[in-house]
């Protein structure tokens, strides 16, 4: 070992260690809070609009009348003048795979050449925000029709006076949402925006931080995001609850799950050491919705913690937000398969925000790595 580089414990997965200052939002994992800018982002999540929140998160000002409706309108007329764009890149890529998510991973890169969206780098601040909201503006409608070019489908016709979250749910399910069940997915999309430095707001930044655009950023964090410990597990859980059936099978299901080793998708969390509040949040928007389903999955979540305390005393392991989210998705008619595609898009706020903010920061990250390999082999003399 070279004497002259000082030890350095790192602990596994980083946990626990500052790498950066931010001002986009804070997580306070032995509290169970966590913030927006200023607000709580739960209070947000149960009373703001999608447009709200993104206009918190990225411009770092609190909407008024005046500009909130100023940024709905930016908004709007950045998707509209991309439409072009996304018809023929969403048709494009369609072509090519029927996975949304892999579908999104290779669009956004050409639509960002089409638009001539530049390097952060080449970039002042206003041209790199104007690049983060066309970006995060394209993805919705781009979601939307990458599923319905994947089953064959023409985007339905756009609904009058409805918003991005609206606008949305009509596309991916054919049907005008209901304001209850429009407002169910506001809650959730707004819930999950921004969520501290996990992975894939932390490759964001990274990529970030060497200047490229702000599509290569946000494909970087997508890439993270399909991982199923992180933003790939709601349909994992929804796998759960299937398998069990009924309230009968829950308990042997579980002990079933815990004995073979494997994980319980939906419970436990890398930051929180009290109940999720983001989890708590969607069990009262689910319970809201209602029906037998909901009736499951609390009687699962409650099984799940016992056993689990049983198992691994000592560890504070609740549902998380991915178990009762799939709830909530599953009740607003999301098909399985767009459940990671629709967390992609509210993550997709909270990661532009990240990226302007490392923009501002001319350093980038480049971290070092504590060698553990063999020593070098000398020639024989």
């Amino acid at each position: 070992m070279d004497a002259t580089k000082p030890t350095i414990d790192v602990p596994r997965g980083l946990a626990g260690v500052v790498v950066a200052e931010t001002t986009v939002g804070d997580v306070r994992g032995g509290e169970g809070f966590y913030q927006y800018r200023d607000r709580s982002a739960v209070e947000l999540a149960e009373t703001a609009t999608f447009e709200d929140a993104w206009q918190l998160l990225v411009t770092g000002e609190a909407p008024t009348e005046a500009s909130a409706t100023a940024f709905r309108t930016r908004v709007r007329a950045a998707a509209a003048d991309a439409g072009r764009d996304i018809d023929v890149v969403g048709t494009a890529v369609a072509r090519l795979t029927p996975d949304v998510l892999a579908g999104l991973a290779a669009a956004w890169p050409l639509l960002a050449a089409r638009r001539g969206i530049r390097p952060l780098y080449d970039s002042d601040p206003a041209a790199r925000e104007a690049d983060a909201v066309t970006m995060a503006a394209v993805t919705a409608p781009l979601v939307a029709a990458l599923w319905r070019r994947s089953r064959g489908e023409e985007p339905l016709p756009a609904l009058a006076g409805r918003g991005v979250v609206g606008e949305y749910l009509h596309q991916v399910t054919g049907v005008v949402p209901t304001p209850a069940v429009e407002r169910a997915l506001t809650a959730y999309l707004v819930s999950v925006m921004d969520h501290g430095f996990n992975a894939s707001t932390f490759t964001a930044r990274v990529i970030a931080s060497t200047g490229a655009d702000v599509a290569a950023c946000l494909t970087g964090a997508l890439g993270a995001l399909t991982g199923p410990l992180h933003g790939g597990a709601p349909a994992r859980a929804l796998d759960g609850l299937d398998a069990v059936g009924t309230s009968d099978r829950i308990e042997p299901w579980i002990r079933g799950e815990l004995a073979a080793g494997r994980r319980l998708m939906g419970f436990g969390h890398a930051v929180y050491r009290t109940a999720d509040p983001r989890a708590q949040l969607m069990k009262r928007v689910a319970q809201g919705l209602g029906g037998p389903r909901v009736a499951l999955a609390a009687e699962f979540e409650r099984t799940a913690e016992r056993l689990l305390a049983e198992a691994k005393p000592g560890r504070e392991l609740h549902a998380n937000v991915e178990f009762w989210a799939a709830i909530v998705m599953e009740q607003c008619g999301l098909p399985r398969e767009m459940l990671t595609p629709t967390f992609a898009i509210a993550r997709t706020i909270g990661w532009t925000a990240h990226i302007l903010e490392q923009a501002a920061d001319p350093k980038i990250i480049r971290p070092s790595a504590r060698y553990v390999g063999p020593p070098v082999q000398r020639p024989a003399a």
